[in-house]
C-alpha cells in the first residue's frame, strides 16, 4: 500500500467524517482531534506491525472505514444475516475505533548499524500510555466525553479486537452474537491490518 502524506490522509478523513457524522458533539470531538492536544493525524497505528509510520493511525482508520462499508454492502450480510447500519454508525465505529491510540506512542532512538556497518541512532516508535484504560473501552471512554454512542456502537468499538484481544473469550463471543456490528468491525479491522497494511 502506498504511504500518503499526512495532509492527504487528513483531507480524506475529514471528508468522510464531515459527510457522515453529524451527531451532537461530533464537531467538538473533531476539534479535539485537530487540536494540539491530540496527535491523531501524525500518530502511527502501531509500533512496528501495521501502519507504523507518521499518519498511520488516521490512515488505518480510513482503511477500516472502507472495509466495513464494503462488508456491510454485501448481499449475504444484508439478506441472510439481516445486518444493517446507518452511514453515520459505520463512520463512527470505523473512524473512531482506535482513539485509544491518541497520544499513546512516542519516538525514541536506538543504536543500529547502517549499510556501511557504522553505528548510528535511528528513531523508532515506543508505547507511552498516559491513560491505561484498556483498548476498545478506552476508545469508547474518549468518544463518550464528546458525543453519545448507541449501545451497539459502543460494544462494536469495545470488542473490535475480537479474539486477538486479552478479554475473556466468552464475553467476545456473546458480544458478537448480540451485537453483530462488533463482529463486522472486527472483520474490517483485521482485513485492513493484515491485508492492506501488513509489512
Amino acid at each position: 500500500m502506498e504511504i500518503r502524506t499526512v495532509d492527504e490522509i487528513r483531507e480524506e478523513f475529514l471528508d468522510i467524517y464531515k459527510n457522515n457524522i453529524t451527531r451532537e458533539g461530533s464537531d467538538k470531538l473533531l476539534e479535539y482531534l485537530l487540536s494540539s492536544k491530540s496527535d491523531f493525524f501524525t500518530a502511527p497505528a502501531s509500533t512496528r506491525y501495521h501502519s507504523a509510520y507518521e499518519g498511520g493511525l488516521a490512515q488505518h482508520s480510513i482503511n477500516v472505514y472502507h472495509c466495513l462499508k464494503a462488508y456491510m454492502e454485501r448481499p449475504r450480510v444484508q439478506e441472510v444475516y439481516g445486518l444493517t447500519a446507518s452511514d453515520e454508525t459505520i463512520a463512527i465505529t470505523a473512524l473512531l475505533h482506535d482513539l485509544c491510540k491518541v497520544n499513546f506512542y512516542k519516538v525514541d532512538f536506538r543504536n543500529s548499524k547502517n549499510d556501511q556497518g557504522v553505528w548510528e541512532k535511528v528513531p523508532y516508535y515506543t508505547v507511552d500510555d498516559q491513560l491505561p484504560y484498556g483498548h476498545g473501552e478506552k476508545s469508547v471512554y474518549i468518544i463518550s466525553g464528546f458525543m453519545k454512542l448507541s449501545r451497539e456502537e459502543a460494544l462494536a468499538i469495545r470488542y473490535h479486537m475480537g479474539f486477538s484481544g486479552i478479554e475473556d473469550k466468552n464475553s467476545i463471543g456473546k458480544a458478537f452474537e448480540k451485537w453483530p456490528l462488533a463482529f463486522a468491525l472486527n472483520t474490517a479491522d483485521m482485513e485492513a491490518s493484515y491485508f492492506l497494511e501488513s509489512r
